[in-house]
């Protein structure tokens, strides 16, 4: 996942600082045991009509854009909530949700989005997203936990992003970040990767193209 190169553009030193009113750290004591980071962005702008299909890289790409532009947004997304195994009580993930929806709250927004990576979707890596939504359990709730969450707090469910994150890079690359040999054309399934990567030998690449879901949250 480090090696998305559009997270870049909010995660280096010199971008993060203009982010920095976006981010949450959850504490256990003086121990940092959570994250939670959300970019702002112009929804409505030119060509922004709607949620887009390239979800959590093109919404980093559009906050750096309207950085530069000093456009004003007029809402945010959520980029990422992470919590240390020992962390992960009952209502620790929720509270970072709630962070993130009053920090939305207190720059004068209506809602936070956030293109949401389903927690148990790489457990089923060749099964296409919009057949993944369809996973109920016994209650008829959905299977996945952590989209789960997310509507039983309010959330809505408005698309899927089919690309919503891409890394590329060459054979060597992805050997080294993952210590798999990629020595063979096709799809290759890593572990709690969403969907399986696809490698060329012959033009010596591999390419990830992961889904996710947009959520919306009225706050």
């Amino acid at each position: 996942m480090r090696q998305d190169r559009t997270a870049m553009l909010y995660y280096s030193e010199a971008a993060f600082a203009h982010y920095a009113d976006c981010a949450f750290a959850a504490l256990a004591g003086d121990e940092v045991v959570g994250r939670a980071f959300a970019v702002p962005f112009a929804f409505g702008a030119e060509g922004r009509s709607e949620l887009p299909d390239t979800g959590w890289d093109e919404v980093i790409r559009w906050g750096h854009e309207d950085r530069m532009l000093e456009r004003r947004p007029t809402t945010m997304s959520a980029l990422e909530i992470a919590l240390l195994p020992k962390a992960r009580v009952p209502g620790s993930s929720r509270a970072m949700l709630a962070a993130l929806k009053d920090c939305a709250r207190a720059k004068g927004f209506a809602e936070l989005y956030a293109p949401v990576r389903p927690n148990q979707k790489h457990q089923l890596p060749r099964m296409p997203m919009r057949d993944y939504l369809q996973q109920r359990r016994p209650d008829g709730l959905l299977a996945d936990s952590w989209l789960r969450t997310h509507l039983a707090i309010g959330g809505e469910i408005i698309k899927i992003a089919p690309c919503s994150m891409t890394i590329v890079g060459t054979l060597a690359e992805w050997t080294q970040w993952t210590g798999v040999t990629f020595d063979r054309s096709g799809e290759v399934e890593l572990p709690n990767a969403l969907v399986p990567v696809t490698a060329s030998v012959a033009h010596d690449y591999a390419v990830y193209v992961e889904p996710n879901v947009w959520i919306r949250h009225v706050v």
